[in-house]
């Protein structure tokens, strides 16, 4: 069991309103989203397209209904632009965060991501060569440096699409970033859509983990974008991802693994499908009620 004293549980609203493809969920309301994860018995939240860019205006709203900011995604285009960019952006997005109640950013490398494009998302991902390894990891490290001196963690999302998205990405980014700066978001959706046994990646590196994404995954939708070369965002409509205990993801060990390494932090159920056919407020209490079950949060 997770110690409550140590971990809370959030959503992220993508469930509600998909920022990349802002037609599934179009009818649902920030004021909603946010009411229905309040009711559902999260205590925190993820940042969303349809969140009020006024921060003093979004943490009323959340203090309101007992909601915490716990982390928002950052895109940082550290082998394509100037470092300085990329730094400028992150810090101003840390102030905004640390406002808000957040202790951890999330960023994800997008240059040359294809996770957003009619791609076929198995095909044509971008490796990066020797030169751009060596400035993503050192430009995460002074990345993480910021975030430490403003009292902030970094937790680096490994996503499907973009440049670590495989084991030995990861491996390899693990590897040449500083430990007391770079942290990992896990999430368990993606590592399993990559074809990567998440245990595995968790055990290497619990102790480095600064953020969890419970994502459960639908196997015969990952066969079927494989063999009809379906692009990533294709095949989230299809209903690639769902909600811890829906899917085929076996939480159980995941949970063990993060009871028994006293994991301190946020665990967050992130879980894009369309609204239409998967009612946010529904699954969102599904999840509630499967995580409660086997954490004991």
């Amino acid at each position: 069991m997770l110690d409550k004293n140590k971990v809370k549980l959030g959503i992220a609203p993508i469930g509600w309103t998909n920022d990349d493809m802002p037609d599934l969920g179009k009818e649902n309301t920030f004021e909603q989203c946010i009411s229905e994860m309040a009711l559902a018995g999260f205590s925190g939240c993820e940042v969303g397209s349809k969140y009020p860019s006024d921060r003093e205006v979004l943490k009323k709203a959340l203090d309101l209904r007992g909601l915490t900011i716990c982390n928002r995604w950052f895109s940082s285009f550290l082998i394509t632009k100037p470092f300085e960019e990329t730094a400028n952006a992150f810090s101003e997005e840390l102030d905004f965060l640390k406002y808000l109640g957040s202790k951890v950013i999330g960023v994800s490398e997008q240059s040359y991501s294809i996770q957003g494009k009619q791609q076929p998302i198995f095909e044509g991902k971008h490796v990066m060569d020797d030169r751009e390894w060596e400035l993503l990891c050192t430009g995460l490290d002074k990345l993480g440096q910021i975030a430490k001196d403003k009292g902030m963690k970094l937790t680096f999302h490994h996503h499907m699409g973009t440049v670590v998205q495989n084991e030995d990405e990861i491996d390899r980014m693990m590897g040449h970033t500083d430990p007391a700066l770079m942290n990992l978001l896990f999430d368990s959706g993606h590592l399993s859509f990559a074809g990567i046994d998440p245990v595995k990646v968790l055990k290497k590196y619990v102790k480095r983990v600064g953020h969890v994404h419970l994502k459960d995954l639908r196997a015969d939708v990952v066969a079927a974008a494989k063999a009809e070369r379906l692009s990533f965002l294709d095949g989230v409509r299809r209903g690639t991802f769902t909600v811890p205990g829906d899917g085929d993801v076996d939480f159980a060990p995941i949970f063990d693994i993060l009871a028994e390494n006293d994991y301190e932090g946020w665990v967050v159920v992130e879980a894009e499908q369309d609204p239409a056919k998967a009612n946010p407020f529904e699954y969102a209490l599904k999840a509630r009620k499967y995580i409660a079950e086997h954490t004991g949060l």
